[in-house]
């Protein structure tokens, strides 16, 4: 969508004019001066535009539109972890420009390199990891990236003073609590109860770390040809420093087996036959990083606690008309299936 034609909506999200001439200034090129915008399907917290001109294609990282939640949606955050983890082993796209202030857009956004790749969410592409061998090589790779991120010394990159990893646990459930409480709808009797024995149930703090927040399958690009390579690690909203293991416990959640029930707002590509168990990950992780797993259930239980109300904060969202126009059905059964799947891994694994 050219800038001079593009639908009312994005020009007023994006403004490619003034992004434009933000970005020939920073790469001293005047090409970049005129802009094709296109809404990058997939986002359902920030939006993602990538913004293409004769020189090349770039990607915008900017909130939604609307009232925001406190602490949520911190462009700068982004684009600061982003630039301290650039020549570790964990990959990240390349930050060009920062707009911490809003002058560009009325909020914070960042641009960063356009990273060519698989993004990976319910199929595969043709002809792509087809044999379990290459889908065990996909998984391995994923775990690997996770491991590395947390192995590196946050003081070593600029990030020691990233976020508290003390109490980070404890506080994380305060914090995700209070969202519910902020864009809740109705009430949730299995997640308040999820909640409760969560908190009850607090695990011993472990070695701190640089850890994601949302790492899954569909926020890493993986190598077009190889699927054991990971290009870039994307979508560093919820990053800070705290507990690794809660990163863990978010990518066996999203890492679906064949026979569970297919997410509404996450892909689930893992559900078809080939891919290894959530087990093999956990297993692989504990190798490269000498983590114990003996409280895995308590951080598998987390993460359905916490995408639970993220689900609830995508559907406000969508109810207020803030995500550009994207819809993802009635979330109210889903919310409440994540949470008693919750209690069920408790009490099954606990």
């Amino acid at each position: 969508m050219n800038a001079s034609s593009a639908e009312p909506d994005l020009r007023e999200l994006v403004r490619p004019e003034r992004v434009g001439r933000a970005l020939a200034e920073a790469l001293e090129d005047d090409r970049w001066r005129e802009l094709d915008v296109t809404l990058i399907a997939g986002g359902k917290s920030n939006l993602t535009f990538e913004l293409v001109s004769a020189a090349g294609a770039v990607v915008l990282r900017r909130p939604p539109t609307g009232e925001l939640l406190p602490s949520a949606h911190d462009m700068g955050r982004e684009a600061r972890v982003q630039q301290a983890l650039a020549g570790t082993p964990v990959p990240v796209p390349r930050v060009i420009l920062v707009d911490r202030t809003g002058d560009l857009l009325g909020v914070p956004c960042y641009v960063m390199e356009k990273v060519d790749g698989h993004v990976v969410r319910d199929e595969l592409p043709a002809g792509y990891a087809r044999d379990p061998g290459a889908k065990a090589a996909l998984a391995d790779a994923l775990v690997d990236v996770l491991a590395d991120l947390h192995l590196v010394e946050p003081e070593s990159v600029g990030l020691g003073d990233y976020g508290r990893p003390t109490g980070f646990v404890a506080r994380q459930l305060r914090r995700w609590r209070g969202q519910w409480d902020a864009s809740k709808t109705h009430e949730v009797r299995a997640l308040d109860e999820l909640g409760a024995r969560l908190t009850d149930a607090l695990p011993a703090a472990g070695r701190p770390a640089i850890v994601h927040g949302d790492f899954r399958l569909d926020n890493c690009l993986l190598d077009g040809r190889d699927p054991a390579r990971v290009r870039a690690v994307l979508d560093w909203e919820l990053s800070t420093l705290g507990d690794p293991m809660t990163d863990l416990g978010m990518l066996l959640f999203y890492w679906r087996e064949p026979g569970e029930p297919a997410p509404l707002l996450t892909p689930a590509v893992t559900r078809h036959d080939g891919f290894p168990r959530r087990a093999h990950l956990a297993e692989r992780y504990a190798r490269r990083t000498g983590a114990g797993l003996d409280d895995l259930a308590f951080y598998e239980a987390f993460a359905h606690f916490k995408f639970a109300i993220i689900a609830q904060g995508v559907a406000a969202r969508v109810a207020s008309g803030a995500m550009a126009g994207q819809t993802f059905g009635d979330l109210d059964d889903e919310i409440r299936r994540i949470a008693e799947a919750g209690l069920t891994t408790l009490d099954q694994k606990g």
